[in-house]
C-alpha cells in the first residue's frame, strides 16, 4: 500500500472522525421502539443460515397442513402461531459435484455458483436480502446488516478446488460482489452507534473521505481477489459512516438518536466461547431492528463445513461437520440431530427476544419475518433439495401461522418463498432468481 495513502487514511481518521465507539445497552428491552409513533410498525425481513444440512427424519413435521412439530423443531413450540415450516423446496442450480460452496453460496439468490479459485466467483445473482435493502435505500441510517460468527475463510478448498469464501458468505449485491459478514460486536455496534450526536460532516472531511475512498479503490485494483474483497468490505463500511451520520442529521427524532440519549449504552467485549458470540450478534440484531438502524439482515450462524463442537448432557459431540457425514451411523445421527435442536435453539431465543420489546400495540416480532434455514438437507450426501426451511413471521406480516406446507414433488423453487417476502416488502419485480411464482 502507498505511503500516500498511509497518510491520507491518518489524515482521514484524525479529521472525519465518524466512528469513535459508545458504550453497550445493557438493559436491551427496557423501552419500547418508538413508543409515541403514531404510524404502524415497519416491516423488518432476516433471513438466518445454519450450516452443514438437517437430519431430515427429524426434522420434517407430520403429513398434514396443521404443525405438529418434530423433534429438532420441538423448540419452538411456544411460538407455533407465528411458524410455517415449508416442506420439499429445492435448490436446483446446485445440484453439482460441488460439496458445500454451490449449496451454501446461493442460498439467498438461488442461482448458479461458478466453480473458481477465487478471481472470477459469482454467486449468481443479488440475494434476496439485498434486493429488499436497495427498495429501501434511504430509509433507514444503514442499508443493511450482515452478520456472522465464525471469520471469513480466504484460499482454496483443497477438496474441490473452489474458493472457501463460498462457505463463509450468503449475501450478495451482485452476483460477483458478496457482502462479507461482519463478525466483530465491536465492529457492529459502532457501526451502529458510531457518535450519533456529532454533526454533519464537513465539507472538507467528505472531500478527504472521498479522497481516500478513491485512492484506495485504484490501490485496490492491483491486489489478489481476496485482498480486493476485504479491502471493499472495509471502504464499504467507512463509506457507510458518512451516509448513515447524513441521514441521523437529517432526521433527528430518529429512533436510534433517542435510544442513545435517553439509555445508558456499553460497548461490547469480544466473547470468549462460540454460543455467547452467537447470541451478542443476535442481540445486536434485535437491538439493530428496534432501533429502526435497519429492516434487513442476514445471519450466518456458523460457516458451512464448521467444525464447532458442542456438549450434549452426556458429553462432546464429535466437530459438527464431521458428524453431519454420519454414514446412517446411529451415534453420529444423534449427535448431528442435537446439533440441529441446538441451533433451532438459538432461533427460538432471538423470536423471544423480540418478542420481549414492546412496540406499538404490539411488539417488535408481530412486525417481523424471519426465515431459517441451511442451504442443503442431509449433509450426508450434500442434499440440495428438501431444504430444511422455516418461516417465522409475525401477526402484522400477514402471514398466518402453524402450518405445515408441503411440496411432495421437491420441485418448487426456494426463491417462490424469496418472492413471497420481496412482494411483503413493496418489491414489484415480476421474478426473483429462478421464481416467477410467490410461494404464499
Amino acid at each position: 500500500m502507498s505511503r500516500d495513502f498511509q497518510e491520507n487514511r491518518r489524515a482521514f481518521l484524525r479529521g472525519g472522525g465518524l466512528a469513535l465507539p459508545l458504550p453497550w445497552l445493557p438493559s436491551l428491552f427496557s423501552r419500547a421502539f418508538a413508543a409515541e409513533s403514531t404510524t404502524a410498525p415497519p416491516l423488518r425481513s432476516a433471513f438466518l443460515h445454519f450450516p452443514n444440512g438437517a437430519w431430515m427424519p427429524d426434522w420434517t413435521p407430520a403429513d398434514g397442513t396443521s404443525l405438529v412439530l418434530s423433534p429438532s423443531l420441538r423448540p419452538l413450540q411456544p411460538f407455533a402461531e407465528n411458524i410455517t415450516v415449508v416442506s420439499g423446496l429445492d435448490k436446483p442450480h446446485s445440484r453439482t459435484l460441488d460439496g458445500h460452496a454451490h449449496k451454501t453460496a446461493n442460498f439467498l439468490t438461488g442461482m448458479p455458483v461458478s466453480s473458481t479459485t477465487g478471481r472470477d466467483f459469482s454467486a449468481g445473482g443479488e440475494s434476496v436480502d439485498q434486493r429488499i435493502a436497495r427498495h429501501l435505500q434511504g430509509r433507514t441510517p444503514l442499508h443493511s446488516l450482515v452478520l456472522g460468527v465464525e471469520p471469513v475463510a480466504g484460499g482454496i478448498d483443497p477438496a474441490n478446488g473452489v474458493t472457501l469464501l463460498y462457505g463463509s458468505c450468503i449475501s450478495w449485491q451482485g452476483p460477483n460482489r458478496p457482502v462479507l459478514p461482519q463478525v466483530s460486536p465491536e465492529s457492529v455496534f459502532d457501526r451502529l452507534f458510531g457518535r450519533t450526536q456529532q454533526a454533519q460532516p464537513s465539507v472538507a472531511s467528505r472531500r478527504l473521505l472521498n479522497f481516500v475512498l478513491q485512492d484506495a479503490r485504484d490501490i485496490g485494483r492491483r491486489l489478489g481477489r481476496d485482498d480486493q474483497v476485504k479491502l471493499e468490505e472495509y471502504l464499504d463500511s467507512v463509506d457507510s459512516m458518512e451516509t448513515r451520520v447524513r441521514f441521523l442529521t437529517e432526521h433527528p427524532d430518529h429512533p436510534l438518536l433517542r435510544m442513545q440519549q435517553s439509555e445508558s449504552l456499553q460497548r461490547p467485549a469480544m466473547p470468549g466461547t462460540f454460543a455467547r458470540h452467537l447470541e451478542l450478534m443476535l442481540d445486536l440484531l434485535v437491538l439493530a431492528f428496534r432501533c429502526d438502524a435497519v429492516r434487513v439482515a442476514s445471519v450466518m450462524l456458523a460457516n458451512d463445513t464448521s467444525q464447532q463442537i458442542f456438549e450434549m448432557p452426556e458429553g462432546w459431540t464429535e466437530p459438527h461437520h464431521t458428524v453431519s457425514h454420519h454414514q446412517s451411523e446411529p451415534q453420529k445421527i444423534r449427535q448431528y440431530q442435537f446439533i440441529n435442536q441446538w441451533y433451532v435453539q438459538q432461533f427460538t431465543e432471538l423470536l423471544q427476544r423480540l418478542r420481549a420489546v414492546p412496540e406499538g400495540a404490539g411488539t417488535l416480532l408481530d412486525s417481523c419475518q424471519l426465515v431459517f434455514g441451511s442451504g442443503m438437507s442431509d449433509g450426508n450426501g450434500h442434499v440440495p433439495d428438501d431444504l430444511p426451511i422455516v418461516l417465522a413471521a409475525g401477526k402484522w406480516t400477514g402471514f398466518p401461522g402453524a402450518r405445515h406446507l408441503q411440496y411432495p414433488d421437491q420441485t418448487v423453487p426456494l426463491c417462490n418463498l424469496y418472492l413471497s417476502l420481496l412482494r411483503k416488502n413493496g418489491v414489484a419485480d415480476k421474478s426473483f432468481g429462478d421464481s416467477q411464482t410467490p410461494l404464499l
